[in-house]
């Protein structure tokens, strides 16, 4: 029997392990090319050829996180959902089937294993009783004394032994029969002896082994732990040393004016503006929408890269007005960029852990509820929605306590209490992405692909203003948990996320109004590290505006929890993000930076910089700002300098984007914005599957937080019970030779992403005519 044979003999038993030849597809150039698959211990994994199983892997994927997804009748593709990827051709629809049915079961079991693991862990991860300590340590005591009670019995009649031998040799006065009983006897003691010896010991290797797994690994987690908290404590006593020098050297500044100060924080480093070198430039007139006096005379001075941090904006702009007034002639700005990234606009820099009151509080009332690009809404047609949500509840309890035990794993398989969650579903968090979508309105009607990339990165940047003090953690969809958010009549969009799989875990969504068009499909993996959690967003962000032919794709960066163990919680976003054209737009692109906070650092904090460039690289447009307050744009009308230390003379910069301040008293209700109020605002006519009609997120939004975490149990309960009887099913099918389906989602198929060897679930466009209809037959039951 050949491998490919044995191994599929193997699949078809129910065994997940196999192995055989397929064509794995390498690049546009070389195509599909033959290469080894093994299928073993829960791992996918290729080599070129049988004889470099022993040393050179070219790739793995570990199945228990994997997508697995069937193209056609010989093509299927398997993704971790990140970084690794392999479409893979097999001969004939026979043999696909027989390697993606024991993908699927090696899933299951992986799964099944690494849930085992799990429990294990978190049931050695508690303190241990001492009553059920001393009962171990007694029971283990007392079987080792049976044992020494049994050594010297062996030794004893071992002895006696020894010496009936010897008698039986030397002793000529007794009968030889006499003798040889007296040997019977002693060996029967012996052997009985002996064997009470071998049962003892028995006993106390199967007691020792039934203990010993656990305490070792309880020890090691102890160990583990230990090292860990050593570092922390170590690396906060060197932070606490670093800003105490810091706290040193600020008071030996100089004081600068109250008035200068703004609305800076405890905390802030403010120096004055002799600390930063401004140059007149002639002025460069500049139209457009977000134009502000609020914003500084954009490009009006130059900002080296070697500034410290600014004071307040107030100072700037006086600064500016004042060299502006001084000549009538026009101006332009001339602003320095090192590696190809812009310095942020001057503003007072506060902490990370700072109040985000004072961003608020720095809007005038007149942009207080009004987009700066301007609504024409009809109030006879918007409906009357909710403003609030009731207040939090004060139930205290140890983040520490419950943390400790997860630090390394991945948070999204561990089960936490409401107690840390907000009452909004992690689908309802991702349709506030699109608070802000009027700048997508405006980005429709622009005619040049390098100015509608500015307005669009603005709009990728607006997604995380509300994360600046939203530290709660989102409900985890259930597998075919749905919502849906019909704002057509105030926003001008409509969007339906739907949890399209539960391992890994992964959320589509899809947005759509008259001049554009959005999805994007949402998992993410996340990491307690015993100072902070970081999570790391996977899949990507699409957007297409149909007038144009033009279409943009970006992911996003990478969001930390600080603060876990002592002191107030705080959200920093760090990375890079690259949003990329295609089709109408290819070639186009727009790097963002977004600086992660460092108290010593002399940036603003919470800044973004970035530059738009077109298809020969050269860069058009320049974005500034922070994530969460504003963004400004701003055109390039000349480069100069060397390709390492670009200098770009820019036009008037532009607002793009401003955040809305919260709602007053919002820190009494999850420091909700008005838009995440009424998402889970109770409505008619939605699916049977809809996050506003999850039991325990409802229960908790209304305040009963133990029936919350009751109702939370029992849906985990019921979905780990409903995938557990899918996967004997799958392994049924498998024994008996037949195709056992994969579960699809009810509003969203998996496709292939144009222009792109990814494949996105993408929207069927059912789910608005089930709703009118209200046909929501086929819905699973999930609550």
């Amino acid at each position: 029997m050949t491998d490919a044979a044995a191994g599929n003999a193997l699949a078809e038993k129910g065994l997940p392990q196999m192995k055989g030849w397929l064509l794995k597809w390498t690049n546009y150039i070389k195509g599909y090319q033959r290469r080894w698959f093994v299928l073993s211990k829960g791992v996918l994994s290729y080599y070129r050829n049988q004889t470099e199983i022993n040393h050179t892997c070219r790739g793995t994927i570990s199945l228990h996180g994997a997508l697995i997804h069937t193209v056609d009748s010989c093509t299927f593709v398997i993704s971790n959902g990140g970084t690794q990827t392999f479409h893979i051709k097999a001969g004939t629809e026979v043999e696909r089937q027989s390697w993606v049915t024991a993908l699927e079961l090696a899933k299951a079991r992986a799964i099944r294993e690494l849930e085992s693991e799990e429990e294990e862990e978190t049931e050695t991860a508690h303190v241990v009783p001492s009553q059920e300590i001393s009962s171990v340590v007694r029971d283990l005591t007392e079987r080792l004394e049976n044992m020494r009670t049994c050594f010297d019995l062996i030794t004893k009649h071992g002895a006696a032994l020894q010496r009936a031998l010897n008698d039986l040799e030397t002793n000529e006065e007794e009968s030889l029969a006499s003798r040889t009983k007296i040997v019977n006897e002693r060996a029967t003691l012996f052997r009985i002896t002996s064997n009470a010896m071998i049962n003892a010991g028995n006993d106390y290797l199967q007691s020792a082994e039934a203990q010993g797994h656990k305490w070792s690994k309880m020890l090691h987690h102890e160990r583990e732990q230990r090292q860990r908290l050593e570092e922390i404590v170590e690396q906060m006593a060197k932070q606490q040393s670093q800003m105490e020098q810091a706290a040193v050297l600020v008071r030996q500044q100089k004081p600068v004016p109250s008035s200068s100060v703004g609305n800076a924080t405890p905390g802030s480093l403010v120096t004055s503006d002799d600390d930063m070198e401004f140059f007149d430039a002639e002025e460069h007139g500049y139209t457009g929408p977000g134009r502000s006096a609020e914003s500084p005379h954009q490009g009006t001075f130059i900002l080296k890269m070697n500034t410290r941090r600014s004071s307040s904006e107030e100072q700037v702009e006086g600064h500016q007005e004042g060299s502006s007034s001084e000549s009538d002639e026009q101006k332009r700005s001339v602003q320095t960029v090192q590696q190809v990234c812009l310095v942020s606009a001057p503003r007072v820099a506060s902490g990370g852990q700072g109040d985000d009151d004072d961003v608020d509080k720095a809007v005038p009332a007149k942009q207080s509820t009004d987009s700066i690009y301007g609504r024409n809404w009809n109030p006879d047609l918007i409906k009357k929605r909710r403003d609030r949500v009731p207040d939090k509840p004060n139930h205290p309890i140890s983040l520490w306590g419950i943390m400790k035990n997860c630090i390394g794993k991945d948070l999204s398989k561990i089960p936490m209490p409401i107690n840390f969650n907000e009452p909004l579903s992690m689908l309802q968090r991702l349709v506030e992405d699109y608070e802000y979508t009027e700048i997508l309105d405006y980005a429709a009607t622009c005619q040049d692909e390098c100015e509608q990339l500015a307005y669009l990165a603005a709009f990728t940047v607006s997604a995380y203003a509300t994360t600046t003090n939203r530290t709660g953690k989102p409900f985890n969809p259930l597998l075919g948990e749905t919502y849906e958010c019909d704002r057509m009549d105030d926003y001008g969009w409509r969007c339906l996320a739907e949890q399209v799989s539960h391992h890994p875990p992964v959320a589509a969504l899809h947005c759509e109004s008259k001049k554009w068009i959005c999805w994007q499909e949402f998992s993410m993996t996340s990491k307690f590290r015993g100072k902070y959690v970081q999570i790391n967003p996977l899949g990507g962000v699409y957007v297409q505006f149909p007038d144009s032919g033009r279409r943009y794709s970006w992911r996003k960066v990478t969001t930390t929890v600080n603060n876990i163990i002592v002191g107030k919680l705080w959200v920093d976003q760090h990375g890079e993000m690259e949003i990329r054209g295609s089709q109408a737009s290819e070639g186009y692109k727009c790097v963002l930076n977004f600086v992660p906070y460092s108290y010593f650092s002399r940036e603003v904090q919470r800044s973004v910089k970035g530059v738009v460039m077109n298809k020969d690289n050269e860069v058009k447009w320049v974005v500034r700002g922070t994530w969460d307050f504003k963004i400004e744009i701003a055109p390039v009308l000349k480069t100069s300098g060397s390709p390492n230390s670009p200098t770009y003379t820019t036009g008037e910069f532009k607002l793009a984007w401003r955040r809305r301040p919260a709602p007053p008293e919002a820190e009494k209700f999850y420091n909700f914005t008005t838009l995440a109020c009424q998402l889970n605002e109770e409505e008619e006519g939605v699916a049977p599957t809809d996050s506003r009609r999850r039991p325990d997120q409802r229960l908790m939004e209304q305040g009963s937080w133990d029936e919350s975490n009751k109702e939370k149990l029992r849906l985990e309960d019921k979905q780990r019970t409903e995938r557990r009887r899918r996967e004997a099913e799958a392994e049924q099918a498998a024994a008996e030779g037949r195709p056992y389906p994969a579960y699809e989602p009810m509003w969203f198929k998996r496709e292939k992403e144009e222009g792109s060897e990814e494949y996105v679930h993408v929207f069927k466009n059912t789910y608005w005519e089930a709703k009118a209809a209200q046909n929501f037959e086929g819905c699973p039951e999930i609550y």
